[in-house]
């Protein structure tokens, strides 16, 4: 029987004055900072939709299990809500992944941005939806984003262009051009997705990975235990984005030219992405080419329609 490929759904671009819908589906968050990320998106001319269910405790998490997998369901659900942001990280997403309703996702694409342990979100919303989504700031983080952060974001969710990143402090590990879906987010959410019915395929894709706060060690644990899993089998492009509070930069960078060395393809290290103050906003799912000798991320198309 001929396994029915899901087509690629791209959500439609936000307008000023739409309204943007915050879910918490990992752990529970400061209130001065979110009130300050609020801030930032309203002076972008959105509007915000916050349920009172988005302020509770439970243990570590944003309230019960059930609770944030239905915020999430409700918001794609909700046709006045234009786009989902989540308010923290944290941890909690792997917990919702088998509780939310793709199919009622899958009939109402939607902007949905997170990064970090959302990272598990991400991937499965494009697993199981192909539904292009977006690795940007959450609500909490935006409180102390650089510029460049936020214009990343607006123009991100906006715009009906086509994306180009120049890393313009990049560092070519290994050279050469390749192109496919650009996949990934915070590793070692990826890699506690190994073994579950939600463990990414990245085949012919460009993967993109970034930590914090991960010795050198745990990060070459990591990523030999994905390549023993055969994750990374049939990559097409590797990038490696911040790895805030993780030792010596060089340390990473000889690691992922190691875990990679019998491979073909282009590898560059340097996308500002991940838990520093400046996190662009990254189209998830969306076909591109990396060229790690120019040092340039080019997608084939706009993230959004519309």
């Amino acid at each position: 029987m001929k396994v029915k490929k899901l087509k690629t759904l791209k959500p439609p671009r936000l307008r000023r004055g739409d309204t943007i819908g915050i879910v918490a589906p990992a752990s529970h968050f400061d209130l001065e900072k979110f009130n300050r990320g609020i801030a930032v998106i309203e002076s972008m001319g959105f509007n915000m939709s916050v349920s009172e269910g988005l302020f509770n405790k439970k243990e570590y998490f944003a309230g019960s299990d059930f609770k944030r997998a239905e915020m999430v369901d409700r918001y794609f659900a909700d046709p006045n809500i234009k786009a989902i942001m989540c308010a923290r990280g944290g941890y909690g997403s792997i917990r919702i992944l088998s509780l939310l309703d793709y199919k009622i996702i899958q009939k109402n694409p939607k902007i949905f941005i997170g990064f970090s342990d959302v990272s598990a979100m991400l991937s499965a919303l494009y697993l199981k939806c192909r539904l292009v989504t977006f690795h940007g700031p959450t609500v909490t983080t935006l409180a102390n984003s650089d510029h460049r952060t936020k214009d990343s974001l607006l123009s991100m969710i906006t715009s009906g262009e086509k994306l180009e990143i120049v890393v313009e402090s990049g560092i070519t590990i290994q050279p050469g051009s390749a192109s496919g879906p650009v996949l990934g987010g915070n590793l070692n959410t990826l890699c506690h997705l190994l073994g579950t019915p939600f463990q990414p395929d990245f085949n012919g894709c460009i993967l993109f990975l970034e930590d914090r706060g991960e010795a050198a060690y745990r990060i070459d644990r990591m990523l030999s235990q994905m390549k023993l899993a055969g994750c990374f089998n049939g990559l097409a492009g590797f990038i490696l984005g911040a790895f805030e509070d993780c030792g010596d930069t060089d340390d990473i960078i000889r690691i992922a030219g190691d875990i990679f060395k019998d491979d073909k393809i282009p590898i560059l290290a340097g996308l500002e992405v991940g838990h520093g103050k400046r996190n662009l906003t990254i189209p998830t799912g969306l076909n591109a080419t990396l060229n790690a000798d120019l040092k340039v991320l080019s997608f084939h198309e706009p993230a959004n329609i519309g």
